[in-house]
This record gives structure tokens, sequence and C-alpha cells, in this order.
């Protein structure tokens, strides 16, 4: 359903910005545990997508570091240039260039610049933007052939769209995300930290340093949910048992939650798994002992204060998989590096596992 009506919420976006000079939204993805398959059922299930945004014409988007970013946790600030269209014109086409016409043509004949209105400074702001977007999805709703059967209740973010879908008995939550792509890769900058940067934080093992801020309107964290998802499909398509691992990672998260493991630590072990354990090894009859592989790397990462993260500097990621050329080349990080610097946490870890597999 939600596939569906995204698809339907593309084709009217398109017409909506074809003659302004807003972002122009692109197909939108599915991310996170609801489209990878394995959301506790318990949970109330939001169904997040990402909207990569592309530049209007005349406009370029440049990703620039913030200096304070972590690896695991870094922002970018999306900064929007304008590009010389001066070709364009001289073929023919009702488009001024915004560099060398003077501003007052441009005030006379033509919209305002991205510039002038979804940016602070030279930056795209998110909470500009994503009020821009949601007003697009407002308006676009209307035009979609979901909105005579389905009821839209939006709820209130300063930087996504959430709505709930309602119809009859049937309830779904949908996010949707806007982010800005790293070159032709499956990395992305996003308006709102991912599922597994915002939940399942634990009491002593995070995948996320606690400092990452993204409050600031112009900074737009990083995430490697395309990434991740994209894995998962292809594990899909080689195991024996489709839903085998997804089942392994519901047990972790749904079952055991509580024991002080996050839900995205508990991910990235099993990730890891499934590029150390054939695939062909994932049957339904071997179920129990894949769940005690996982329990094993898990602590042999603990003993050795070491979980990599799955992405950054993994050279196992299937080909199919892009990367920007300098995340590349990166050393693998250490998720669980606070637990070599801080004794007691890594003390308090061992003991929690001791509790999981007894449990």
């Amino acid at each position: 359903v939600v596939a569906e009506l995204m698809e339907s919420f593309t084709r009217v976006f398109v017409d909506s910005v074809s003659n302004t000079f807003y972002p122009v939204p692109q197909e939108a993805i599915g991310v996170g545990s609801a489209f990878e398959g394995w959301s506790p059922r318990e949970q109330d299930v939001v169904y997040r997508v990402l909207v990569p945004l592309n530049p209007p014409l005349g406009h370029a988007f440049h990703l620039e570091l913030n200096s304070a970013g972590q690896m695991a946790a870094r922002t970018f600030c999306v900064r929007v240039e304008l590009v010389c269209t001066c070709k364009r014109e001289q073929l023919g086409e009702k488009l001024l260039c915004f560099l060398h016409h003077s501003r007052k043509k441009l005030r006379r004949k033509q919209k305002p610049s991205l510039l002038k209105t979804l940016c602070t400074g030279s930056y795209l702001d998110v909470e500009k933007t994503s009020h821009w977007f949601c007003q697009l999805v407002r308006c676009s709703w209307l035009h979609l052939p979901e909105s005579y059967s389905w009821h839209l209740v939006f709820q209130p973010c300063s930087r996504s769209c959430q709505f709930r879908l309602s119809k009859g008995k049937k309830s779904l939550m949908v996010e949707m995300l806007f982010g800005v792509r790293h070159g032709d890769s499956d990395i992305f900058v996003v308006s709102q930290p991912t599922e597994a940067q915002k939940g399942g934080s634990s009491t002593f093992v995070s995948s996320q340093p606690a400092e990452a801020d993204f409050t600031a309107s112009t900074a737009w964290p990083e995430t490697y949910a395309v990434a991740e998802a994209k894995f998962f499909r292809h594990v899909a398509r080689q195991v024996p048992c489709e839903s085998l691992h997804l089942k392994c990672l519901q047990v972790f998260t749904c079952i055991l939650r509580g024991t002080g493991f996050s839900s995205s630590t508990w991910k990235t072990v099993v990730m890891h798994v499934l590029t150390t354990v054939p695939l062909s090894r994932w049957r339904r009859r071997e179920f129990a002992r894949r769940l005690w592989d996982i329990m094993a790397y898990l602590r042999r990462c603990l003993q050795l204060k070491r979980l990599e993260h799955f992405v950054l500097g993994n050279e196992r990621l299937p080909a199919e998989i892009r990367l920007p050329p300098a995340t590349q080349r990166v050393e693998p990080l250490n998720l669980f590096e606070h637990l070599a610097r801080d004794p007691a946490a890594h003390r308090e870890a061992m003991r929690a596992y001791g509790q999981l597999r007894f449990r």
C-alpha cells in the first residue's frame, strides 16, 4: 500500500514543481525495519520512505562535511550554488540565467531561485524544506486515487513529513524523509535521523555517539539506511529460506527487548553474521544454530571491545552497493570503542550478555 502510494505521490510531485525552482522529488525508497521485513510486531510499525531531492534547473547541490561530525554520526550542510543556464536560453527555453541577468529582470519575469525560498544563507534549510515538502504532500493528496478510499491525518514534525492513513479498521503510520544523495552512491544526507540513529538506544551499547547533534536547521545527518536495505534485498535473493535471517533479527529485537542491547546493535551483528556464515546454511531447520552464531559473534565483539560498522570500511559488501570513494577508503569504524574506554561499561555489557545467554 505504501509503495503504491509513493508512486502516486511521485507522479504528482513532478508536475507540481515543473515550472518552479524548488527541489525536484525523485522516486521514494523504502528504508528501515518495516521495509526490510523485521519490525517487532507488537510495536506500532512506522513505514519510512526516503525521497531523494534533485536540484532544480539553474542550481547545484554540494555536500559540505561539518567538521564537528564524527564518522558514525556525521552531519553535512547542503550548499546551493547557482549555475549558468545561458546555453539553455540560447536554445529557446524560457529560462533566464540567475547569474547573467539583472535582478530587476529576474524579479519581473522569473520565479525566485531556491536560494530565496528554502535556504538560510547559501545552505538548504531542513525546516524550511520540511514545511514546503509537507505543503506539497498536502496539496498533492487530493489528486491521488488513494484519497477516495483512505483518510490522511498529518502528524506534527519539523524535519520530516509524518501522517497516518486509515481505512476502516486498517491504519498505517508513514514517515516521509527527504534527502540528497552523495554523488551516484547509496549514501544520503537526510532531513531526520533514521530509525537506527533515532531509536533502539541501549543502556550501555549504542551504535551512535550520544553527543551527535542534529538540531541545527542547516545540518543534514548522513544515513546508510538505503545501503543496508539493498543488502537485505541482496541476501533475500540467495538464502534458501527467504525470511530466516529476519526471524533471527526479530527474536533479538522483540523477544529479548530490555536486555540492554539496542536494535541497531543487533541489526549490525546479524548483517555481519550473514557475511561470515554461508548463505546456503540459512535453512529453517538450522534456526537454532544461526541464533547461537549470532550470540557467539556478539560475545567475540564484546570480548574484543570491537564491533565494526557494517558499511564503513567493510570489504565484504556486495558490489551492487555503491559507496562514495572517500567512504570506501576509510578504516573500519569501531562501534564499541566506548567499551574500550570505559571498563565499567564493558563489565556491565558482559554481565548483560551473561543474562541474555541464560534467557
